[in-house]
């Protein structure tokens, strides 16, 4: 079973992406903000994590900095989901590689697609 890792401060957005994931059969574990994501991650890294940006403590995009200079080839693709829709606030992400932006709202349908599509181009890369 593929593992997702949502990170997110609101717990209704962590529980409808949890539900409706474990129906496409994903496990799905949540964090509250970076720091309880990369306690997660150090115990057993997700196949996919799913971040929000403006997170009290440590936010998305600190917290997706971390991960790339303490794993600099990490084995997992991160979605951001933000409503922050101007092209440099997202210019952070490009350095930092296998980074794809979804715009909120988003729907967990539209997610779902997005998963099944990155498992998809996972095992043609295989």
């Amino acid at each position: 079973m593929k593992r997702l890792l949502v990170v997110d401060d609101e717990p209704h957005v962590a529980r409808v992406l949890r539900v409706s994931l474990a129906k496409d059969g994903w496990s799905v574990e949540t964090a509250r903000d970076g720091a309880e994501a990369l306690r997660v991650i150090a115990n057993n890294p997700p196949d996919v994590m799913i971040t929000d940006i403006q997170m009290p403590g440590m936010g998305g995009e600190e917290l997706c900095r971390e991960l790339h200079a303490s794993l600099p080839h990490r084995p997992f693709p991160i979605l951001v989901m933000t409503s922050m829709t101007a092209r440099d606030q997202r210019d952070w992400a490009r350095d930092l590689g296998s980074i794809e932006f979804l715009e909120k709202p988003v729907s967990p349908r539209r997610i779902a697609a997005l998963l099944a599509q990155l498992l998809s181009q996972e095992k043609h890369n295989a």
